[in-house]
């Protein structure tokens, strides 16, 4: 009987080609080498389309211009806002913008370089002219007077004054997902040496002015200068090991009470004065630290429960 396997048609099988049973011999082994590519390719093909393989078109080295097959950890696609963060970080206008919880009772968040450092000087720019002692809240009649808790200087900025204020608004609606109607305008601050705000709630204990836009929910901070020694926010009553914050054996005697954010340029501060069920929240207690050396400029939007209008 013939060694050749005949398949349809009569045309021998793949590795039948030989005489004898050595052609036998070599079919299976064939059809294996042949398996094991077409797993190979699909392995290759899935790699690629996963992007987790790239295949340039030629090589960067000297040996020659043949496609070099480089691994690489798959491509993350950048959203719009993190394409716009990485041009204005090459432009020197603001780092990368990241965020630390500070606390959860109160609920308090810093945002690492929320603005840029040309934003903090037009908004100090914006204010100097008009600047004039900062009062507080009389909780008895609603209006404001004169306290030696709070020796500040200080001047509100109109709600959308002009092109860069609003985008400021904008950002700290988008941030805190709060209207931008609901915002006060903002307040800008400074503090010389010696200079503090005792602890204090922004939430109001009066009717008068809640009649407007209703309770404060949350504070937005935002430092608009570095302070050399001193000034930082204080939450006394937070409930938090102060000890374990780190670089404590830098902060103020006054920072030392609670935990505290020691003012960069750049950064912001949210807390929130309401508990998610609406009701005050007591942990919200804060006081700004006096200034020791140097001085300090802030500026601060308080965000009401509904519209504010202005």
């Amino acid at each position: 009987m013939a060694g050749r396997v005949a398949g349809r048609g009569g045309r021998p099988l793949l590795g039948g080609g030989g005489g004898g049973g050595g052609g036998g011999r070599r079919g299976k082994p064939s059809k294996a080498i042949l398996a094991a590519l077409l797993l190979a390719s699909a392995a290759l093909l899935l790699l690629l389309a996963l992007g987790a393989l790239s295949l340039p078109a030629g090589s960067d080295g000297a040996g020659g211009g043949g496609a070099v097959l480089s691994l690489h950890r798959p491509r993350i696609r950048r959203s719009a806002s993190e394409s716009c963060v990485t041009i204005l970080k090459k432009h020197g206008e603001k780092g990368e913008p990241w965020t630390e919880v500070l606390s959860w009772e109160p609920r308090a968040f810093v945002y690492h370089n929320f603005l840029s450092k040309e934003e903090c000087e037009h908004l100090i720019s914006l204010a100097k002219p008009h600047m004039k002692k900062s009062t507080v809240v009389d909780s008895a009649t609603g209006g404001s007077k004169d306290s030696r808790v709070r020796t500040s200087s200080g001047t509100f900025l109109r709600r959308g004054q002009d092109k860069i204020v609003r985008a400021i608004e904008k950002r700290i609606s988008d941030f805190t997902f709060v209207p931008i109607e609901n915002g006060e305008g903002l307040q800008v601050l400074h503090y010389e040496v010696g200079q503090k705000y005792e602890p204090h709630f922004d939430y109001f204990h009066d009717d008068v002015n809640t009649k407007n836009g209703g309770q404060r929910i949350a504070t937005l901070l935002m430092y608009l200068s570095d302070v050399e020694e001193g000034g930082e926010t204080v939450f006394p009553s937070a409930k938090v090991n102060s000890s374990s914050i780190p670089d404590y054996d830098k902060l103020s005697e006054c920072a030392k009470r609670g935990i505290s954010v020691k003012p960069k340029m750049g950064d912001a501060l949210l807390f929130w004065s309401m508990m998610p069920d609406g009701t005050l929240d007591p942990a919200s207690l804060h006081g700004g630290c006096a200034v020791i050396k140097g001085d300090k400029w802030s500026s601060t939007k308080w965000i009401r429960v509904h519209e504010y209008k202005v």
